[in-house]
């Protein structure tokens, strides 16, 4: 055999294999399932959301803040910077010097929620009225918004608010 014989046999060989390797690329076998989130670990993740929701109507700081992680984050509306950690969650929603403010309604949809295992994320709407009371007059507010909650599945099972994103449409403030 003469070298270029065996150069063409080469290049000729590389070219069957890589289209060998094209060929079975669309006829390879699914992979497993990733093992996605139970029924359970919906409900739960719901259940946190609900608890969320009911603390604030009551006026329950720590019932609130028991649904976060203690590392978790806010990413407040119109890109207003991130808060990070519970405790600057803390002085965000409920600032020392602050007028008082009471929650007055709070409606929360799920529009999806999804996840793998340790890992989830709920969204949907939310509907919130509140009342500021500064001088002894008190004023109503409203707000439509989208969010999105990531959740973090914790060792012992439960599940908490890691990131909470919301974000609204300013000219529907009332």
């Amino acid at each position: 055999m003469n070298k270029a014989h065996i150069l063409r046999s080469a290049a000729l060989s590389s070219v069957g294999v890589g289209l060998l390797l094209l060929s079975s690329v669309g006829h390879a076998q699914p992979s497993e399932p990733k093992s996605g989130l139970t029924e359970q670990d919906r409900a739960a993740i719901r259940s946190v959301i609900e608890k969320y929701r009911t603390s604030w109507l009551r006026g329950d700081v720590e019932g609130v803040m028991s649904t976060f992680t203690e590392d978790s984050v806010l990413l407040p509306a119109q890109g207003a910077p991130p808060v990070v950690g519970a405790d600057a969650i803390r002085k965000y929603w409920w600032p020392a010097s602050g007028p008082a403010t009471t929650i007055t309604k709070l409606n929360i949809t799920y529009e999806e929620i999804d996840g793998e295992c340790e890992i989830a994320y709920a969204r949907g709407q939310d509907e919130v009225g509140w009342t500021i009371e500064e001088n002894g007059a008190k004023k109503r507010h409203s707000n439509f918004a989208t969010y999105l909650n990531v959740m973090k599945k914790l060792p012992d099972g439960s599940w908490r608010i890691s990131q909470h994103m919301w974000d609204d449409d300013p000219s529907k403030r009332q």
